[in-house]
């Protein structure tokens, strides 16, 4: 199913009631630009990355060197998604007028809402999947520091100078705008999540992100 910018739009939604300016878990997904098989394909249950993908497992896991307060948990690389687990932990740093302060948290759009993972408590507004548009120019909207979005925009803009410089395509989009994100509330949420990121490629061939299978979203 071919990706319909008008028919897929997908309002942001935020948990009301949570406080995304605290640390916690995260689960994330993001989808490929039109949902496109960028980075390899699932060979018996097994993805396979090709160079783009590596260069997407390589600019994850070199996270944690780049952003401190970044822990990482499982992921995984899909043909065209990834998801991965994170923990936001506090940092403390010399803030204005010298004061310490500590800046976690998540500056997220929209929960995940797919696959029997535990959900949000906010509303689904619209089952449309995120809107597709070109790489964040380098003045991007105000985030917060060392916050979910912030952390999310600077993965996605290295993985996408990463790709554009080998193919020699500069400027053209490999993520789509927006990702999904889930609030991990307890240790049963995180087992159930850990499992479905281990054993996505065993169901890839029914996943709803596969490019051959109708869209529930």
């Amino acid at each position: 199913m071919k990706y319909d910018r008008n028919k897929h739009h997908r309002q942001s939604i935020r948990l009301k009631k949570y406080n995304y300016a605290s640390a916690g878990g995260y689960f994330i997904t993001i989808c490929s630009h039109q949902r496109e098989c960028l980075f390899g394909e699932v060979v018996d249950g097994t993805m396979q990355l090709n160079d783009l993908g590596q260069i997407v497992a390589e600019e994850w896991e070199r996270s944690p060197n780049l952003r401190q307060e970044i822990k990482l948990d499982a992921w995984i690389v899909m043909p065209n998604d990834f998801h991965g687990i994170i923990f936001i932990e506090p940092v403390a740093y010399l803030g204005a007028n010298n004061h310490h302060a500590a800046v976690v948290g998540a500056q997220g759009l929209a929960p995940l809402q797919s696959n029997g993972l535990p959900q949000s408590d906010a509303p689904l507004q619209s089952k449309g999947l995120p809107q597709s548009d070109a790489p964040l120019p380098s003045n991007m909207p105000n985030r917060k520091p060392r916050s979910l979005g912030s952390f999310i925009a600077g993965f996605k803009m290295a993985v996408t100078k990463r790709i554009n410089l080998l193919r020699g395509t500069p400027r053209v989009p490999i993520w789509q705008r927006n990702y999904y994100e889930h609030i991990i509330r307890n240790e049963a949420a995180l087992y159930k999540i850990r499992e479905y990121v281990q054993t996505n490629p065993i169901s890839w061939n029914t996943d709803q992100l596969h490019p051959h299978n109708p869209s529930k979203w």
